[in-house]
């Protein structure tokens, strides 16, 4: 198990990015969180095994259809046993 902090930057907000965020992390069962955050990128944490994180991030890559991602910064840090994905309300 791994613990990753994603931070997405570009066209990321109003668009859905959370919502199919949290759909991808269900699917791949990675626990964690999706966050907008007030300079207009989401910030996530995502925790699970290494092959479902490597697909969870090439997602956040590419995003969903409207998406438009610029960047994307990944960090690791330790587990917090998240017991499932949320979408964060948003915090701006």
């Amino acid at each position: 198990m791994k613990h990753l902090n994603i931070r997405v930057h570009g066209l990321v907000q109003g668009i859905f990015f959370r919502a199919t965020a949290k759909e991808q992390a269900d699917r791949l069962g990675i626990s964690g969180f999706a966050d907008n955050k007030p300079d207009g990128s989401v910030y996530l944490e995502a925790e699970g095994e290494k092959e479902q994180l490597d697909t969870f991030v090439k997602w956040c890559y590419k995003g969903p259809s409207l998406a438009k991602v610029e960047k994307v910064e990944i960090s690791e840090s330790p587990l917090k046993n998240f017991s499932s994905f949320e979408v964060y309300k948003q915090s701006l």
